[in-house]
């Protein structure tokens, strides 16, 4: 199963100069819990944005560079080589960046694990694809208020499709 992770914005945006739009805690121990012992799966820049593997997880990072090596983490050259490395498998996979891996997943994903993060940012430069509500079923809605650590009022949601 492949599933997606994301946290957008009002207009689907994700990050600005590879890096995330919004400081939200709240979001970050969800995406924890969520991936947590699973695989996950992302670009090159991602994976540099982040800094290091995510623990308690294993880091399939995908690039055109075939000198690509770090510690802790699976290189593979395209979405095709990831995908590869579970044939018939019945595990979910989570793929949690960047948009251009969304993009090319987005057809192919079974489930959203979208937080939506009542903010837009005009100087975003990376966005998710539009989540249509005819192709996605929202099966899970939690309303979340602003406070102190979270500075914008947010929804975890969860999609299957049609």
């Amino acid at each position: 199963m492949i599933s997606l992770i994301a946290a957008i914005g009002k207009n689907n945006e994700l990050g600005k100069g590879n890096t995330l739009l919004w400081s939200m805690p709240a979001d970050m121990k969800h995406f924890t819990k969520t991936t947590a012992l699973h695989t996950v799966v992302m670009g090159r820049k991602t994976f540099e944005s982040i800094g290091k593997p995510l623990p308690n997880r294993r880091n399939i990072v995908i690039t055109r560079d075939a000198d690509y090596k770090k510690p802790g983490i699976e290189v593979v050259h395209s979405l095709a080589g990831a995908l590869d490395l579970f044939p018939g498998q019945n595990e979910e996979i989570f793929i949690i960046g960047g948009a251009e891996i969304y993009k090319q997943t987005f057809d192919i994903a079974d489930k959203l694990y979208i937080t939506h993060i009542d903010a837009g940012d005009s100087g975003a430069d990376s966005f998710f694809p539009e989540i249509i509500p005819i192709v996605w079923n929202e099966i899970v809605h939690e309303e979340h208020q602003k406070d102190a650590k979270n500075p914008f009022n947010y929804t975890f949601s969860v999609y299957e499709k049609f």
